[in-house]
């Protein structure tokens, strides 16, 4: 029989009712911004990503969702399912420029913004209803107006007392919606859940959970501690403590990337040097473009390599200096690559990430008697300029059109999460 210490106790009411949290989240973020650049896109099954067998969605627009599409989606799966999408080719520089001004609007609210990636972030406006002389739901409209004022594009917030209810909220209420969960009304909220819509609950925990007769957020939050500790160990716990509303994390404004990648995968798999070399530039150009587009530079160089097998290896190399430098990039990977000898398979996938990033402001600078440092860094800032204006891939360096050109077999596009 559950006993009274079974249900957690969290903050009082009163407490609650004085703390203000939004998550901000973007409506199908890179269609959006496709479709604010293509009116005549408005209204379409849209899918960014490229029409290549081994690619992946990056993203789908809410009528292209109708039919299944969804996000990192095999493209063959996703035209299969939707033959009549319009497939755009990603532009991540653009899309990364419009995050930054995403990011400036929030600002404008509360310094308290939790960045979570591109396109969402936590805002603690509890500081700022004084200030605006608003309520949270009433600067949570703002926040809307001025995104789409501003941006062109929609966003879905979730309004709550706690991080992981605002972000839940803003899921709800999703295209362009707007839903407050008001502190006495959180676990009737909470408790009319599927038991999934937690935090840390998978597919396996729920088939775990299932087993026990658990489906729902109140079943869970009404199973005894001893039975979720025995079946899931201390997440079971920590998942009783959010079916009750309890969640103490306060916004963190300070939240830097750990890392900067991309990734390809071959349409066949590989065993050629040029055929690599070639990917490993493209690759190269593409990570300080956004390495130089957020204000960093990376300390470690990454090499990843997926075989035909689908075995997959990493290797790093720690740069003397920091660097946002495509051609420094370039040369630490491909030195990486030799590295490893001969293969053993052809390669299926290969990526290039840059780690241990710092602020470039504060970052070292290679010194260098050669002028070509200077001519590549020029020529590198000027196809980003170019690259915001036209289009990322409007211009291309020569050597890197001349090593495509040699090899036979190209890649798909953008692996999720490149």
């Amino acid at each position: 029989m559950e006993t009274q210490d079974d249900v957690p106790q969290g903050e009082p009411l009163e407490a609650l009712r004085r703390r203000g949290i939004l998550h901000v989240d973007m409506d199908a973020f890179f269609v959006g911004v496709e479709q604010r650049e293509r009116p005549e896109l408005l209204g379409r099954r849209v899918i960014v990503g490229f029409p290549a067998e081994r690619s992946v969605v990056l993203s789908a627009s809410y009528e292209a969702r109708e039919f299944g599409v969804r996000s990192a989606m095999p493209m063959l799966v996703a035209l299969r399912q939707c033959p009549d999408a319009i497939v755009v080719a990603p532009r991540h520089h653009l899309y990364y420029e419009v995050s930054k001004q995403l990011m400036q609007i929030f600002g404008d609210f509360t310094d308290l913004v939790e960045p979570l990636s591109v396109d969402e972030a936590f805002l603690d406006v509890s500081g700022a209803v004084r200030r605006l002389g608003a309520t949270p739901e009433e600067i949570a409209a703002q926040v809307k107006a001025r995104i789409r004022a501003d941006l062109g594009i929609t966003a879905s917030v979730g309004v709550a007392a706690t991080k992981f209810v605002a972000k839940i909220a803003s899921a709800r209420s999703k295209p362009d919606g707007l839903l407050v969960v008001r502190p006495e009304d959180t676990v009737a909220f909470l408790h009319a859940l599927p038991v999934g819509a937690l935090w840390g609950i998978g597919g396996k925990t729920q088939e775990v959970l299932a087993r026990l007769g658990i489906h729902t957020v109140a079943d869970l939050a009404h199973t005894p501690d001893s039975t979720l500790k025995r079946s899931l160990g201390a997440s079971g716990l920590h998942a009783k403590r959010l079916s009750w509303g309890t969640d103490e994390r306060a916004v963190s404004p300070v939240r830097e990337e750990k890392s900067i990648g991309a990734e390809e995968t071959f349409a066949t798999d590989v065993v050629d040097d040029a055929a690599l070399h070639a990917e490993l530039l493209g690759l190269a150009y593409r990570v300080a473009g956004r390495l130089r587009a957020q204000g960093l530079a990376a300390g470690t160089v990454a090499l990843k390599l997926r075989y035909s097998d689908f075995s997959t290896l990493a290797r790093s190399h720690t740069m003397t200096v920091p660097t946002d430098s495509a051609q420094h990039l370039y040369s630490a990977a491909r030195q990486l690559l030799a590295g490893l000898g001969e293969r053993p398979l052809p390669v299926r996938l290969i990526g290039l990430r840059g780690e241990r990033l710092h602020r470039a402001a504060g970052a070292p600078r290679q010194l260098s008697l050669d002028r070509s440092e200077d001519n590549w860094r020029t020529a590198e800032e000027t196809l980003d300029r170019v690259s915001e204006r036209f289009g990322a891939g409007m211009i291309r360096p020569a050597r890197l059109l001349r090593e495509r050109s040699r090899s036979p077999d190209g890649p798909t596009r953008p692996t999720a999460g490149s």
